[in-house]
């Protein structure tokens, strides 16, 4: 493994956090939540044309930039950095994989290329609170289950016999960027009890019947919507009954978006700690700054060294898409704890709800209620690498005819001390 970067990684870097720096920054990022969109349009289609962002990862024949995921993770460490409003996680690192890895020749002409171009967003609606069980992040759903299962709840699709094509019902309550995307991936149940699986549909955002509304969230800058479905005609992905095919892809969409999220999560920790050490060194008191105290460098040097190994841990995930999940709980825990410890070290102001410590608070702890639990993530990487299987049963040998007696039963000793 070469774990240095290239010169276009580091040109991408650079790019792309002198961009940020100029135009997202706290105040920028806070007016761009509140509009209709929830994220900044121009900003967006600046990123799409001078880096091409939202084909980062996309193929070249489709209009995209054709880089490595690796590359996606590593421009994604500095859009965390900014807490940058954008479609890019619902689009490029869920949606435009499923479509490479699902859709017909037909599908992916017609939208990859303004996906790559940014002129057409998209979102992955999964019923319930099941992305992380979606994505195969804290377990693994064989039948898929989470998304209707046959029962009531979910979405449910059914084939439409008059006109051809689908109809989806239900609802998906926790979508990222569903109020403004061009376009639904929704994930619904089919087939009943005999044939039981799972698809991935396209939903126009004209469709007649679909409603979708924004929905009160903790962090502003990863809006959602609650997409309701009643009698939605949609366009099967991919135009086949392969149930298992989803899954798959589901699984290894899931392995990447890992690792991009670890990154984000570990570049919005390291921003907070950067910015609580150019506080704690301002700050006065006792005549002193106390960052010069040595309990306060202690906090820091903590924080330090779980932002650094957090970082690593993206980076590796990045190479060995396998080791997102860890990746993730790593990134996820550190971005919490240093959120945290930001909001302790500003001392009085930092405990008020507009500072801007608690953006990555706020971040930390959607994210973690989105992607995790961090335990969750751990346990079934755990369960994966096999580090709980159980032990082999142990096959008793033939009593040997020179062994020592055995211990007196208790009801025995019992009676000889009776007897005493």
């Amino acid at each position: 493994m070469d774990a240095a970067f290239t010169a276009e990684q580091d040109e991408i870097r650079r790019t792309l956090r002198e961009i940020l720096g100029k135009r997202c920054g706290p105040d920028e990022v806070k007016a761009a939540v509140r509009t209709a969109a929830g994220h900044d349009r121009e900003l967006w289609q600046q990123l799409a044309r001078q880096l091409g962002l939202p084909g980062l990862a996309i193929a070249e024949e489709y209009g995209g930039v054709g880089c490595a995921p690796a590359d996606l993770v590593l421009a994604c460490e500095e859009t965390g950095r900014a807490l940058l409003p954008s479609p890019l996680l619902a689009s490029a690192v869920l949606c435009a994989p499923l479509i490479t890895a699902l859709g017909t020749a037909a599908q992916r002409s017609a939208l990859l290329p303004p996906l790559a171009a940014g002129t057409l967003t998209a979102a992955l609606a999964v019923p319930g609170p099941a992305l992380a069980t979606a994505l195969a992040l804290t377990g693994d759903d064989v039948d898929g289950q989470w998304s209707g299962g046959g029962r009531a709840g979910g979405v449910q699709a059914r084939a439409d016999a008059a006109g051809g094509g689908w109809r989806l019902y239900g609802e998906a309550a926790q979508v990222l960027d569903g109020h403004s995307a061009s376009v639904l991936l929704v994930a619904a149940h089919t087939g009943g009890f005999a044939r039981s699986r799972t698809l991935l549909f396209l939903v126009r955002e004209d469709a007649p019947g679909l409603t979708r509304t924004r929905q009160a969230v903790i962090d502003e800058t990863r809006p959602q919507a609650r997409v309701e479905l009643r009698d939605v005609p949609a366009e099967s992905l991919g135009g086949g009954d392969g149930g298992s095919d989803t899954l798959r892809a589901l699984a290894a969409t899931g392995r990447t978006a890992a690792a991009v999220l670890a990154a984000e999560a570990a570049g919005a920790a390291g921003q907070a700690l950067g910015r609580t050490v150019d506080y704690v060194r301002r700050r006065e008191q006792f005549g002193r700054a106390i960052g010069s105290f040595q309990a306060v460098k202690h906090r820091l040097a903590d924080l330090y060294v779980q932002v650094q190994a957090a970082r690593s841990a993206a980076y590796y995930a990045a190479w060995d898409p396998d080791q997102g999940g860890l990746a993730l709980a790593q990134a996820l825990e550190a971005l919490r704890v240093t959120a945290g410890e930001a909001i302790q070290l500003h001392g009085g102001i930092g405990f008020t709800w507009e500072h801007d410590a608690h953006l990555y608070f706020k971040r930390a702890a959607a994210d973690e209620l989105l992607f995790g639990p961090v335990h969750r993530l751990r346990a079934h990487a755990a369960a994966r690498a096999g580090l709980f299987a159980p032990p082999a049963p142990h096959t008793p040998s033939a009593p040997s005819t020179t062994s020592a007696p055995s211990a007196p039963s208790v009801p025995s000793v019992a009676r000889e001390r009776a007897a005493v």
